[in-house]
């Protein structure tokens, strides 16, 4: 059955003409230069041997786990955009574990699967287990600093993403819905609104917004169901943050959150699933991402 009878960017050959009409180049794009920036003006101290050992982890777990699929080729754009993410990221100074959580992610695509799509947002689940498996691994929460500068120049680069990606909708309600949650306590323990807004102005909760919980392959499909999990995704992570003193309670959210999905999708269905069982004729089944064609494979 064909979902999508319009031409489709994603199925454009890879690096042709079309490089500009596909998010995950803006993607790979947006994220290298934030690696060079922190690298370089922000201290970072992320080693480059570091960062080559991840880039090479998760384009070999790509690759290995496509070998047995049929009519698949090798496609290093999602492991590029994964292991990028990492970097930025995760903090270890080990090695073998920075390597480790490349390998889970990229893995996690092909073993946690539903409705031919992922379960969990690769670098979301290879953060989270790195740190749950080895207890050597952190995410600095301030580690970019909170300069407004800096945040409003990261929000422009991956809105120019998000716009492209049609799944803006996700990374705006999140971001409301968690800066209600901060003011919203902020005001109830009495605190100047300074604290809250300063939460709010850090380079890493940035990067998980715009290029994490608005994975278009991993949030429901209708937009109740996204409002639905940002909402699910702000209460979890303040639980963690404010109950448990839990600085990686995002990443924790999130996970936890993925599982709900299959849920979500199933009681709050899109308007595509509704017109499909009134009988009326298919259309694009998930239309959020120049990658949003419902297939069998990993992408």
């Amino acid at each position: 059955m064909n979902l999508n009878t319009q031409p489709h960017t994603a199925d454009l050959p890879t690096w042709q003409p079309g490089i500009l009409q596909d998010a995950r180049h803006y993607q790979i794009l947006i994220l290298t230069l934030l690696l060079c920036l922190g690298n370089t003006w922000f201290q970072f101290d992320i080693a480059t041997g570091q960062v080559l050992a991840v880039l090479a982890a998760a384009c070999l777990t790509q690759f290995l786990f496509s070998l047995p699929l049929k009519n698949v080729s090798f496609d290093p754009r999602s492991p590029l955009i994964t292991s990028l993410s990492l970097c930025l990221l995760l903090k270890t100074a080990v090695l073998w574990i920075a390597v480790l959580a490349a390998v889970v992610a990229i893995a996690s695509k092909f073993i946690f699967r539903w409705n031919h799509r992922h379960l969990f947002n690769p670098a979301n689940l290879g953060i989270v287990a790195a740190i749950l498996l080895t207890g050597q691994a952190w995410v600095s929460p301030g580690q970019w600093g909170g300069g407004l500068w800096f945040g409003f120049l990261l929000t422009c680069l991956a809105g120019l993403v998000l716009f492209r990606s049609h799944s803006t909708d996700m990374a705006l309600k999140f971001i409301v819905i968690y800066a209600v949650g901060l003011i919203a306590r902020a005001t109830w323990l009495g605190d100047p609104l300074a604290i809250p807004l300063h939460q709010l102005q850090n380079g890493a909760l940035l990067i998980f917004t715009f290029f994490m919980i608005s994975d278009p392959k991993t949030i429901p499909v209708s937009p109740q169901g996204r409002t639905l999990f940002a909402t699910l995704v702000t209460l979890i992570a303040l639980a963690f943050q404010f109950l448990a003193f839990n600085p990686t309670g995002l990443m924790y959210a999130l996970a936890i959150a993925a599982i709900t999905v299959p849920f979500i999708d199933k009681f709050i269905p899109s308007s595509h699933q509704t017109s499909k069982s009134k009988g009326k004729p298919d259309t694009v089944l998930y239309p959020l991402s120049t990658q949003s064609q419902a297939k069998p494979l990993p992408s």
